[in-house]
């Protein structure tokens, strides 16, 4: 025992007893390798190993069945993997074949004990053989074999257990079945069963383990690029590392590869997604393209989303150690610090704007680099107007040409994003800012500029100039300027002269010509020679004049009312009432302008003007309540009749309108509108005017109820887009179209309108952790909302919807712990008793006699003695009632009866009235529950008891319950 216990302390061990290596296994400071070379020699002496085997099997079964991931036991499974590999015999060797299967005896016996346990009735033995079964795949070496029918077995004995209900135990055999993919086999079980997983697993550590070992391949690929929209942070996380490290950057489209930067880089998990993305998705990239910024940019088309390549080159920038960094991989600049125009590209002019704006951002620690990448305000003035004056106009003809028509577009690109360095330029020079103003307003008026560089020219000649009065002056002149330019007119002759002159001339020269001929006397011609010279005098007078038309030519400004003209000169409009002061007000000018271009366009036969105009009005109109009030019909009728897109532009500047002033504008008040009524009266003595704006806010309400429902899918977008602003900023309070928009967000029809599914995610998160108040209106839509998806026909999409789900919804956003700022009052308590209370009463329960009957009145009876809301009271007497046989409810009568009890002391007459206000009020709130499901907003109810009133009221029903409970 001596020299066993000294042999151990030094880490030597000879023919180890099993029972003695599975003790000394689960040490983690043991030598894992002596052990199992120790137990090896031991079963390599034995020539009968079955005893071996079982007693092997018996040690292993201890741990196996603990679910917990104990160190010790983790210990033994380890030791037991080294062991089994340990027998695996390289295929190089030159060995028979009798021989091999004798090595890898130990090792198909385990692997087939492993097999025939993987169905163990404990999930902590199904867990175990997975994990080994992984390990033990996970430890033979890459050309290692294994018998054709025990590999099989093992595929299909996994293939099972990523089935099984617990999610460890799918995660093991996820991990190995890693070895048995393959991705040249479009229909192997493997490959199926991880796509699976990955789509429908609702555990997100399963997700994960599943991405960490998938194969990319033609059929994988678009399933791991889904995981980086994944719910959760880690899988996304896994995703973009899987896609950094396995996936080649020319195997992704171009939209795929913006999609994986733009969704990436504005990740709200900032320390893990994006992080990945900048530390290793784009250096995975770079190194393909041996770190060439510019190439990244032209594999992204950066045409179609500079923001995204913009944002790209940021996270780049952000990276680099030094300045010389970021000026060794970007543009080559000449000794003026500009970028040659003929070597001007979509791809390099980016970079250079990019790059400056970084620069620009650091404040006064980039002032050095900034002013290595720029030249002076003048110098760049005259290099953008040289540029922008070369860009070619295209006829209709030309256009068709794609090739032109790309090169054009390209170079409206790089004018765009010169025009963008302007921001850049040091303004604080008066002489170079007082030129770069000059400049754009010279191009600006320039008939060749662009239309897509106009509201950009407009927004950066503002940013330069520092008083509003001069911002509205300066663009007004240019806006007549374009309109009204100053054209050379040729001026007008006197026709009736120029008809007298020739009809003398005419005539003289047929008399002279028929005197000359009759007389026949040449003695004469010297006689009518002073008189030929005359009419030789007068004729060249009269082709002297013809051939001097500059006299006739005169300058006037003549009016333009083309649409390419109208629609320079609305942009600009509209870009001026976004930069000049909200409370500034219409002054004369921007009203002339209103006058004189604005509304005449709204009417105009181009749908790109009227769509501008749309806009330029609903921008004025945010600066003037008058002019609101004016013109808000007319928007309205615009939402209705017009063109798609322009329906779109009315609808998203009459929803400003209503989150500037609120839908009581017409009326000039601004106070929260709740739910409206469903038919304005007068019963309740309400004045007239007070009906006519609740019907007016009820039609608005009513139009954007029906625009949810619009075949228009971006009309729709917009319309939900709009209530959620107007519902957060608490300008509506309407539980129906919060039900209305929690029906549009879980609808199979919006699937793939991610920006609607976007905003109402958020949006759904946001109001109901603002306030208290929001959370109830979550209550109260929450049974609308349910309603709804039980009575939805078999044909509507959401009969589709899993209702657990928007179960769950809903009591995640009302929970109290939710709120930003806690409320005394919890919604979870109302939630917890009114609603499923409520609920009961929906119930369709067969009311025969019997077990089941009894038992249920048993279990309300109970729940009447806990409940102590009035309400639920009355909700479970009436099924209590039904129960008892009566079809007719008469938990109205009871409640009449119980009501004169609390005021036995008053008079007959006060008793019948208060009954008969009980029938009325049970009345009116049983209507209000099975009236019709508009999604219009309800009027609240006009008179509410006090709170004293509420608590007196229920001290007494609570002890006249307790009083009748005790008698009973």
């Amino acid at each position: 025992m001596i020299d066993s216990q000294r042999r151990k302390e030094a880490g030597l061990y000879f023919d180890l007893e099993i029972e003695e290596a599975f003790r000394l296994a689960q040490k983690a400071h043991n030598n894992k390798a002596k052990l199992v070379a120790s137990l090896k020699n031991r079963y390599n002496k034995l020539e009968d190993k079955t005893e071996f085997h079982e007693e092997f099997i018996c040690c292993l079964k201890y741990a196996m069945i603990i679910y917990t991931r104990e160190p010790a036991v983790e210990n033994v499974i380890d030791f037991v993997t080294k062991f089994a590999a340990s027998f695996e015999t390289p295929v190089n060797e030159d060995a028979e074949e009798v021989e091999e299967e004798d090595e890898n005896e130990f090792l198909n016996f385990l692997l087939n004990f492993l097999l025939e346990s993987h169905g163990a009735n404990r999930h902590a033995g199904r867990f175990r053989v997975c994990q080994l079964v992984n390990k033990l795949l996970g430890s033979l070496s890459e050309n290692a074999q294994i018998d054709g029918d025990l590999c099989d077995r093992i595929h299909k004995a996994m293939l099972i257990r990523t089935t099984d209900k617990y999610p460890n135990v799918r995660i093991q055999a996820a991990l190995a079945m890693a070895r048995l993919q393959d991705t040249s086999n479009s229909d192997c079980p493997t490959i199926k069963a991880y796509v699976l997983l990955l789509e429908n697993d609702s555990n997100p550590e399963v997700r994960r383990a599943v991405l960490s070992c998938i194969a990319p391949s033609v059929t994988t690929l678009p399933k791991i690029y889904k995981r980086t929209r994944d719910v959760k942070e880690k899988v996304r996380k896994l995703a973009y590392q899987v896609l950094a490290e396995n996936v080649h950057i020319r195997v992704l489209s171009i939209a795929q590869r913006v999609s994986l930067l733009h969704e990436g880089l504005s990740d709200s998990a900032v320390y893990s997604v994006k992080e990945v993305v900048k530390t290793h998705l784009l250096p995975a990239w770079l190194r393909l393209l041996q770190g060439d910024v510019l190439q990244l940019l032209h594999r992204l088309d950066v045409e179609n989303c500079a923001e995204t390549a913009v944002t790209t080159l940021h996270a780049i920038f952000s990276m680099a150690t030094s300045p010389d960094d970021l000026l060794q991989n970007g543009v080559r600049l000449d000794e003026r610090k500009l970028i040659p125009v003929d070597s001007l590209t979509c791809e390099n002019v980016l970079y250079w704007r990019a790059l400056c704006e970084f620069v620009k951002s650091k404040g006064n620690e980039g002032e050095e680099l900034l002013e290595q990448l720029l030249p002076e305000a003048a110098i760049f003035a005259e290099y953008l107007y040289s540029y922008l004056r070369s860009i070619t106009q295209l006829s209709e003809e030309q256009k068709a040409d794609m090739t032109q028509l790309e090169m054009a577009m390209n170079q409206e690109f790089v004018g765009q994003q010169l025009i963008m360095l302007v921001g850049c330029l040091d303004s604080s020079e008066e002489g170079g800012r007082k030129r770069t103003v000059a400049v754009l307003k010279e191009i600006l008026v320039m008939p060749n500029t662009p239309t897509s560089l106009i509201g950009l020219l407009v927004e950066k000649l503002i940013g330069l100039l520092r008083d509003e009065t001069q911002k509205i002056q300066m663009v007004a002149e240019i806006i007549s300027d374009v309109r009204e330019p100053i054209l050379p007119i040729s001026k007008p002759v006197d026709e009736n002269e120029k008809c007298r002159k020739q009809v003398r001339v005419n005539n003289e020269a047929k008399q002279t010509l028929e005197e000359c001929i009759s007389c026949q006397d040449f003695s004469r011609a010297a006689e009518l020679k002073d008189t030929i010279s005359q009419l030789e005098e007068l004729k060249n007078q009269l082709t002297l004049e013809a051939s001097q038309p500059a006299d006739n030519i005169k300058e006037q400004r003549v009016e333009k009312s083309d649409p390419e003209t109208l629609l320079k000169c609305l942009t600009m409009c509209a870009e001026l009432f976004k930069k000049i002061n909200i409370k500034r007000g219409i002054c004369p000018t921007t009203n002339a302008l209103i006058e004189s271009l604005i509304l005449p366009s709204v009417s105009n036969p181009n749908p790109a003007v009227r769509n501008m105009a749309v806009i330029c009005l609903g921008t004025a109109a945010l600066h003037s309540k008058d002019l609101a009030n004016t013109h808000l019909v007319l928007l309205l009728q615009i939402t209705q009749l017009d063109e798609p897109k322009i329906r779109i532009s009315a609808l998203r500047v009459f929803i400003d309108q209503l989150l500037l002033n609120g839908l009581n504008i017409l009326q000039d008040k601004s106070a929260p509108i709740s739910q409206a009524p469903d038919s304005p009266d007068n019963s309740n003595g309400q004045p007239e005017q007070q009906t006519e704006e609740e019907s007016t806010v009820q039609s608005i309400l009513k139009m954007l109820s029906e625009f949810l429902d619009s075949e228009i899918c971006e009309l729709r977008t917009e319309t939900a887009e709009g209530l959620a602003k107007l519902m957060y900023c608490g300008r509506i309070l309407s539980p129906k179209l919060l039900s209305r928009l929690a029906l549009l967000w879980y609808n199979p029809v919006t699937e793939d309108d991610q920006r609607l599914r976007h905003c109402l995610g958020v949006f759904l998160q946001l109001y109901a952790r603002a306030s208290r108040t929001n959370q109830e209106c979550v209550e109260e839509s929450f049974l609308p909302t349910m309603r709804t998806l039980f009575n939805a026909p078999v044909t509507s999409p959401l009969s589709e919807v899993d209702t657990s789900n928007v179960a769950e919804l809903f009591v995640e956003l009302t929970r109290p712990s939710a709120l930003v700022q806690p409320a005394a009052v919890q919604v979870h308590l109302n939630i917890h008793v009114r609603l499923y209370c409520k609920t009961l009463s929906w119930l369709e329960i067969n009311t025969e006699p019997g077990p089941a009957n009894s038992e249920l009145q048993l279990l309300l009876k109970d729940i009447l003695q806990e409940v102590k809301d009035k309400y639920c009271t009355r909700v479970i007497e009436k099924l209590c009632n039904q129960l008892n046989g009566d079809r007719c409810s008469k938990s109205g009568g009871n409640q009449d009866t119980t009501l004169l009890t609390l005021d036995e002391n008053t008079g007959g007459q006060k008793k019948a009235s208060t009954a008969k206000n009980g029938k009325k009020a049970r009345k009116a709130e049983l209507s209000s529950d099975e009236g019709d499901e508009e999604n219009v907003p309800e009027a609240p109810p006009s008179v509410r008891p006090s709170r004293r009133a509420k608590i007196a009221a229920l001290d007494k029903l609570t002890a006249l319950i307790n009083q009748e409970a005790n008698g009973s």
